[in-house]
């Protein structure tokens, strides 16, 4: 138990039987700000279930009696915060009291900053900027149009595409997605259990999910893993193409394969998210997608101070 953050509430580390209560509260949150709901339970659950997470030191929730009010998380060796508050519970300094927790908690585990995703000009950017965070990158979720489709073009001769239903294209997809991710700046390398607890190893998930490129020798060159969220959204989460084997149309190819997957089991809308780090924006552009939210992520330096 933590000391009571304000008389009446509590404070204590979130445990697995929460986890109801800390969806409602992040997607309640994000409704308001964002003004749609994307989050689902499953990624809670995943991101939980991380090897590197600990659910009983990285968690924090603000109570009122047994009523969640507020939820935060730090996750990535620090680096990377996660909060939010009841609608119904704003204006009562609860979510700065969880943002000066995951200071806190990033600078116990030695991170040398922190950062956390917000929806542009929403009330968590206000506050993050008025504690003097400054810009890291920005991300955009982009959809494609009703009626609209990524037109497939043939692949370069040499390649296939193929589910990655079996251990080694698991593993191999893995290093393609995590070499390519670690070439972002400020992006650490992840470790295989923990990018499987939120691909692979995601609760409901299904081998159609992972989708890999294979030269003809049988190498994995390029991997696009989709989600099929529960309102109906075929949203790609991670696409990743060897450097070796760029500049082919790999990355559009995947990217048509993906959303067409999600479409034959069931998917009426398409997205996807990237951000300024990736210099993604522009394809994605040119094959017809459009912006629909911009989110910024906000950095502070720790230990704060300082």
């Amino acid at each position: 138990m933590h000391p009571n953050p304000f008389p009446g509430l509590t404070a204590r580390s979130l445990g697995l039987t929460d986890l109801d209560a800390a969806f409602a509260v992040y997607a309640a949150d994000e409704v308001v700000d964002a003004g749609t709901l994307a989050i689902e339970k499953d990624d809670i659950e995943g991101d939980w279930a991380r090897p590197s997470f600990d659910l009983a030191h990285d968690t924090i929730g603000v109570f009122e009696g047994q009523r969640l009010l507020g939820a935060a998380e730090v996750t990535r060796a620090g680096s990377r915060a996660e909060g939010a508050v009841a609608p119904s519970a704003r204006g009562r300094g609860i979510g700065s009291w969880l943002v000066g927790w995951t200071e806190r908690r990033a600078t116990e585990m030695g991170s040398a900053l922190v950062g956390q995703s917000t929806p542009e000009e929403s009330a968590a950017s206000r506050l993050l900027a008025g504690r003097g965070y400054r810009l890291g990158h920005t991300s955009w979720v982009l959809e494609l149009p009703a009626g609209h489709s990524v037109l497939d073009r043939p692949l370069p001769e040499g390649y296939a595409i193929v589910t990655g239903d079996d251990p080694p294209r698991e593993r191999a997809a893995h290093d393609v997605i995590d070499t390519a991710f670690a070439q972002w700046p400020g992006r650490a390398p992840e470790p295989y259990e923990d990018w499987a607890a939120t691909t692979v190893r995601r609760p409901g998930r299904e081998p159609w999910q992972l989708r890999v490129a294979e030269t003809a020798s049988g190498q994995v060159v390029a991997a696009c893993f989709t989600i099929l969220d529960s309102q109906g959204c075929g949203f790609v989460h991670q696409l990743a193409v060897d450097q070796a084997h760029r500049g082919q149309g790999l990355a559009r190819a995947m990217l048509a394969d993906g959303f067409a997957a999600a479409r034959e089991h069931g998917a009426t809308r398409s997205e996807l998210a990237t951000d300024s780090r990736t210099g993604a924006l522009d394809l994605y552009l040119g094959v017809g997608m459009v912006v629909s939210q911009t989110w910024t992520y906000l950095v502070t330096d720790l230990p704060r101070g300082q």
